[in-house]
C-alpha cells in the first residue's frame, strides 16, 4: 500500500529544509540496489516481505537478467517521522514530513559516467561498503567523484549477515574488521578534503556510520542502542554513544567502564558487549529454532510479531525478527535526515562548483539561497528513454526558480558561449514529472531543490544542458560534468542491409542521448563509430542500439582502440613551409610538453579560459616555463581545450596578429589529425620561430595560411621523433592465493605488469593492481577466468597514456605495424606521407 499521493509529495516539495537529495554509491555488488529496496518498502511502495529481492530500481530487462545496475534510476519517497525520532535534530525543519529524492547508481567502472550524472543532481551520498571485502577500487573512485562535486558522504557497512552466518566471527574480530573499513574510507576522503565542505570524516559515535544487512532488511546506528541502554542505565544518550565505539571496555561483574582491557575474562569492548553480542544471540536462537527462549527476549525488547510470522522457521524467522527489531529504513533515514544537507544548505557551498558566470550576479545568488521565486535554473544531467519509441525524458535538478508545465525555457547546450547563438534553443516544457522508479507521477510544477523529469525538450538536448527562463539572456550555463573515465574503446557498426542506413543514423542519435558518455561519430571513410569506456559498456550500448532500431540486423567490427600521437624530443631543425602563392613563409619547431602538463590540461587546471597571469604563474612555478613565453600561448587544441599548444616565439614581426586566426585554425585541424595515422595529438608544443609575410593583406588571407600552418606543423612533428601513445587500463583483481599464478601468466601474455599486491588483513584474498594496455585487454576477463577457474574478478578503468617504445616510422616495428593497420582501416595510403611533402626548401 503506497503511503502517499502525488499531491502530498507536491506539497512537501515547497519546504526546502525538509528535502534530501541523495545518491547511493558503491563498488560493484556491494548491495546498493538491495539496500535501496528497504527504503522503498518503508515508504510503502513495495511489500516489506519481498524487499531485497525485487530490486525496484533495476527497471530494465537486461538489468534484472544480469543482476547488475546499468542506468542510474531516480525515485522520490515520502516519509513522516515521529516527534520522538526528531527530538535531537538541531537543523531547520518545517513539520515532520520529509521528501527523499533517491538515486540508485551502478557500481561497474564502465558505467561510472552514470554515477557522475547522479552525483551532480544530489547533495549527499550514501556510500555502501561490504564489511568483508572492504574498500575497493570503485569505492575510492566514487568517493573521489563525490568529494569533487562537493557532496557530503555518510557510510553504511553492509552485508552484516555474512559476519554472523557465513564467517561466524567473534565480537572482537568483527569490531577490528569494521574499524578497518571505516579507517580506509576516512583515509581516502582525507586526501580529497575541501575547506568549504568542512569535515567529511565519518565515525560511528557521530552517527554517520550505519551497520546494515540489505538482503535481510535490517540495520542499526549506534543511536538505536544508545537510546535503549540510556534508559536502562539512566545515563545521557550522547555519553552512551561515545562508549559504544572505540577503546571503551565494560566489565559486567564490577559494572565499571575502563579505557583499557582489564584482562579479566568478563571484560569486553562496549560495542561487542552491547551491540554485537545481542544481535548474534538473537540470530543464533532463530537459526536453531529455540522459540521458547526467543519470545521472552523479544518481549523485553518491545518487539511484537504478527501471529502468522510466529509460524516461520530458520532464516525466514530470523529475517522477520530482525526487520521488526532493527528496521533498515529507520536507521538509514535517521542518518540521512540528521547528517545529509538539505538543498538550502548544500547549494550555498556548491554554487562555486556549479555556476560558470560571476558568483555575485542574480543567478548565482538565487542558486546560493535556493530561491523558489528567483530566475529558473535547471541542470539536465541525463536523458531517460521513455516508453514510447524514440522519445526521452530530460532528467535533472532545479537549482532555483520553479519548473512549470508550459513555460518557455532557454536551453543552453554544453557548447554554448554567453552572448552567442551557438547551441542555444528556446522551447516550452510540455509536462513536468516526478520520477518513481518504474512509473512516473505528473505534477503541475516543481520548485527548486528537487529532481524533475521533463517532457518535450528531447530534440534539443543531446546529453546535458542548462535551462533558464526564455528572457534571461544574461544567464551563464552551469558547468559541464567531468567524467573520471574516458571513451577509449571504439567499435564500427554497419547495417547488413544497406537500405536500413537511415534507421541506423536515427538509432545512433538516440543512443548518444541515452548514455552520458558514449560518443557516436562518422569517420571520413563513412564508418559509424561508437566509443565507450570498456567492453561491457560497448556491449550494453550495442544492445540498446538494436532496441532503438527495432530488430534491424547489424554487423559490428571487433573493438578498436584510439591512439594519440606525440613527439619524443625537440625538432632537430627549424622547418619552413611556404604558402601556395609562395609569398609567405612560416618557420616552426615542435617539442614535447613537460611531464604532468598534459594531465593538468586534461583536469582543466590549465586551459584557454584561465586568467593569463594565473596561468603564467602555474607554468613558471610548476613546469619551469619562462614567464614571458607563458603569456604568449596562442591556443590549445584539439577542440580548443586539448593537451597541445601553439606558442609565439617571434621577435618583432609585422602583421603577426592578423594571421593569428589562420594559424590557430590550421593548428586545430593538424592537432585533430596527426601526421602518423590521423589520430589526435597529445603533449606537443609548437613554437612559431619566425614568420615572413607579404605586405599586401590580400596575399596573406586564410586560404593561403591555414594549409601552410598545417603543413608546417606536420613537418615539425616529423622532425621531432614522432611516437604513438597507447591508452593503458588500471586493472584491480581480487583473488585467493592459489589463483595468483594464473593471474600473472595471463597478464604476461597480454603485456601487462603487476605493480602492487597486498593481502587483505583477516581474509585469504589478495588485491592485485596491474597496468594493462587497452589494445590487449579484449577477452582479458574471459582468459583470466579460464586461467584461475573463475576465482579472479577483474575491474578495468582507463588510467593513463603510455608511450610506445618503438619508432612508428620504421615499418617493421610494432608501432609501425599499428600505424599501418590504422591507416588501412581509415582508408588512407598505407605508407606515411614523406617529410618532403610538408617541408619546403628556401
Amino acid at each position: 500500500m503506497v503511503k502517499f499521493t502525488a499531491e502530498e509529495l507536491r506539497k512537501i516539495m515547497d519546504r526546502k529544509h525538509n528535502i534530501r537529495n541523495m545518491s547511493v554509491v558503491a563498488h560493484v555488488d556491494h548491495g546498493k540496489s538491495t539496500l535501496t529496496d528497504s527504503l522503498v518498502a518503508a515508504a510503502g511502495i513495495i511489500a516489506q516481505e519481498v524487499a531485497g529481492d525485487v530490486r525496484m530500481t533495476d527497471t530494465r530487462a537486461d538489468e534484472a537478467e544480469r543482476g547488475i545496475t546499468i542506468k542510474s534510476t531516480g525515485i522520490s519517497l515520502y516519509y513522516s517521522m515521529s516527534d520522538e525520532s526528531l527530538k535531537a535534530f538541531k537543523g531547520e525543519r518545517m513539520g515532520n514530513e520529509y521528501l527523499i529524492n533517491l538515486i540508485d547508481s551502478p557500481g561497474h567502472i564502465d558505467f561510472s559516467s552514470e554515477v557522475t550524472a547522479a552525483l551532480r543532481i544530489t547533495d549527499g551520498a550514501l556510500v555502501v561498503v561490504d564489511c568483508i571485502e572492504g574498500v575497493c577500487v570503485q569505492t575510492e573512485t566514487v568517493l573521489r567523484q563525490s568529494l569533487g562535486e562537493r557532496i557530503k558522504p555518510v557510510l553504511t557497512v553492509n552485508k552484516m549477515d555474512r559476519c554472523f552466518l557465513e564467517l561466524q566471527l567473534d565480537g572482537e574480530e568483527a569490531y577490528q574488521t569494521f574499524n578497518r573499513v571505516i579507517e580506509n574510507v576516512n583515509v581516502t576522503m582525507a586526501t580529497y578534503e575541501d575547506e568549504l565542505l568542512g569535515d567529511v570524516q565519518v565515525a560511528p559515535e557521530k552517527g554517520t556510520v550505519a551497520f546494515s544487512a540489505g538482503l535481510h532488511g535490517w540495520a542499526f546506528t549506534l543511536t538505536n542502542f544508545a537510546k535503549m541502554y540510556a534508559a536502562k542505565f539512566g545515563v545521557d544518550e550522547s555519553k552512551m554513544m561515545e562508549r559504544l565505539w572505540g577503546e571503551n571496555f565494560f566489565d559486567p561483574v564490577t559494572r565499571k567502564w575502563t579505557t583499557k582491557h582489564t584482562g579479566s575474562s568478563t571484560c569486553k569492548r562496549g560495542f561487542v558487549q552491547f551491540c554485537y553480542e545481542p544481535i548474534k544471540q538473537i540470530i543464533n536462537i532463530c537459526m536453531v529454532d529455540q522459540k521458547d527462549k526467543l519470545w521472552p527476549m523479544l518481549a523485553k525488547l518491545g518487539v511484537s510479531l504478527k501471529s502468522e510470522d510466529k509460524e516461520l522457521v530458520g532464516k525466514h524467522l530470523m529475517k522477520r525478527v530482525m526487520q521488526a527489531w532493527l528496521p533498515a529504513s529507520d536507521a538509514l533515514l535517521e542518518m540521512m535526515i540528521y547528517h545529509l544537507p538539505s538543498p538550502a544548505k548544500a547549494q550555498s557551498y556548491r554554487v562555486e562548483n556549479l555556476y560558470e558566470g560571476p558568483l555575485d550576479d542574480k543567478y548565482a545568488e538565487a542558486i546560493r539561497n535556493c530561491d523558489p521565486n528567483g530566475p529558473l535554473m535547471v541542470y539536465v544531467s541525463k536523458m531517460i528513454p521513455a516508453a514510447d519509441k524514440g522519445r526521452f525524458y530530460a532528467f535533472g535538478r532545479v537549482f532555483s526558480g520553479k519548473a512549470t508545465t508550459g513555460t518557455k525555457v532557454r536551453i543552453m547546450g554544453p557548447n554554448y558561449v554567453p552572448g552567442q547563438k551557438k547551441d542555444l534553443y528556446v522551447k516550452s516544457i510540455q509536462r513536468t514529472v516526478i520520477w518513481m522508479g518504474k512509473k512516473q507521477e505528473t505534477v503541475e510544477d516543481v520548485p527548486c531543490g528537487n529532481t524533475v523529469a521533463m517532457v518535450g525538450l528531447d530534440q534539443f538536448i543531446t546529453k546535458n544542458a542548462t535551462l533558464t527562463n526564455e528572457n534571461e539572456e544574461a544567464a551563464c550555463p552551469i558547468r559541464a560534468m567531468k567524467f573520471s573515465v574516458s571513451p577509449v574503446v571504439r567499435q564500427a557498426v554497419k547495417c547488413k542491409n544497406p537500405a536500413d542506413l537511415p534507421k541506423l543514423v536515427e538509432g545512433l542519435k538516440r543512443l548518444a542521448k541515452s548514455d552520458p558518455m558514449v560518443l557516436c561519430s562518422i569517420e571520413e571513410s563513412g564508418e559509424h563509430i561508437i566509443a565507450g569506456a570498456g567492453e561491457l559498456h560497448l556491449e550494453i550500448c550495442m544492445n540498446d542500439l538494436m532496441g532503438f532500431m527495432g530488430g534491424v540486423e547489424l554487423i559490428s567490427t571487433p573493438p578498436v582502440v584510439s591512439f594519440r600521437e606525440t613527439v619524443l624530443e625537440k625538432s632537430c631543425r627549424t622547418v619552413m613551409s611556404k604558402s601556395p602563392n609562395k609569398h609567405n613563409r612560416l618557420y616552426l619547431e615542435a617539442r614535447p610538453l613537460e611531464d604532468g602538463l598534459p594531465e593538468a590540461i586534461d583536469d582543466s587546471r590549465l586551459g584557454p579560459r584561465d586568467d593569463p597571469k594565473a596561468r603564467a604563474k602555474i607554468l613558471s612555478e610548476e613546469f619551469g616555463w619562462d614567464k614571458d613565453i607563458a603569456k604568449k600561448i596562442w591556443c590549445f587544441g584539439p577542440d580548443t581545450t586539448g593537451p597541445n599548444m601553439v606558442v609565439d616565439m617571434c621577435k618583432g614581426v609585422q602583421y603577426l596578429n592578423e594571421i593569428k586566426d589562420s594559424v590557430v585554425a590550421g593548428f586545430q585541424w593538424a592537432s585533430k589529425e596527426g601526421v602518423l595515422a590521423d589520430e589526435n595529438m597529445r603533449g606537443i608544443c609548437f613554437e612559431i620561430c619566425d614568420v615572413v609575410l607579404h605586405s599586401d593583406a590580400i596575399h596573406r588571407g586564410g586560404g593561403q595560411l591555414i594549409p601552410t600552418a598545417r603543413r608546417a606543423m606536420y613537418a615539425a612533428q616529423y622532425t621531432a621523433k614522432p611516437r604513438l601513445l597507447e591508452p593503458v587500463f588500471l586493472v584491480e583483481i581480487q583473488a585467493p592465493e592459489n589463483a595468483l599464478g594464473g593471474i600473472y601468466s595471463t597478464l604476461n601474455q597480454k603485456r601487462g605488469h603487476v605493480f602492487e599486491e597486498v593481502q587483505r588483513q583477516g581474509t585469504p584474498l589478495y588485491n592485485i593492481k596491474a597496468y594493462l594496455p587497452v589494445i590487449s585487454s579484449f577477452g582479458f576477463t574471459a582468459d583470466l577466468r579460464e586461467a584461475t577457474s573463475g576465482q579472479a574478478f577483474p575491474q578495468c578503468v582507463f588510467d593513463h597514456w603510455d608511450m610506445m617504445a618503438t619508432d612508428p616510422l620504421d615499418v617493421t616495428s610494432q608501432a609501425g605495424l599499428i600505424v599501418k593497420d590504422i591507416r588501412k582501416r581509415k582508408g588512407l595510403k598505407e605508407q606515411i606521407t614523406p617529410l618532403s611533402e610538408f617541408e619546403d626548401k628556401l
